[in-house]
């Protein structure tokens, strides 16, 4: 068994693929309202100033799709895992580069050898953001999922509950 098939990791990728598809639909709808989510193993959160309706109604949409194929619905443009890939790949670049016992002006000459590196690592990580996305943090293959509930939980904070 795959770690990454453990129920808890599992579930809470499948929440992720609907929350990224579910985003997707929901937002020619409302192109000026900013929103993001976050997924855990019993679904997902919609963080948003959007109708609980037109959020259900997305949802549904969202597990459909994703049901019938269309697993490019699962890799979100915005998600955490982009960001997260590029600045630790051009972090981790720019630490080692600056790393060792030399006192700290001495390792200032390093700084215009490391930056256009840096910048380099970070415009090239660009493409393995959305490959971990498909491979890692997101399941587009929902199983049997079922969104349970769709409920307001405060004014832009939407809590979707899946099993």
């Amino acid at each position: 068994m795959s770690l990454l098939n453990l129920p808890f990791l599992l579930e809470t990728r499948r929440n992720h693929a609907l929350e990224h598809a579910t985003l997707k639909i929901l937002s020619p709808k409302y192109p000026a309202v900013p929103m993001g989510g976050h997924s855990n193993p019993t679904g997902y959160f919609i963080i948003g100033d959007v109708d609980v309706d037109d959020l259900r109604v997305a949802a549904d949409e969202a597990l459909e799709r994703l049901r019938a194929g269309e697993s490019d619905l699962a890799i979100h443009p915005g998600c955490g895992t982009n960001y997260a890939t590029s600045g630790l790949l051009a972090g981790s670049l720019a630490w080692f580069g600056l790393s060792g016992k030399s006192a700290w002006h001495k390792k200032l000459w390093r700084i215009p050898f490391i930056l256009p590196l840096v910048v380099l690592v970070w415009g090239l990580s660009k493409p393995l953001g959305p490959k971990l996305q498909a491979k890692v943090t997101t399941e587009a293959n929902l199983g049997a999922m079922k969104i349970i509930s769709v409920e307001k939980v405060r004014p832009a904070l939407h809590r979707v509950i899946t099993r």
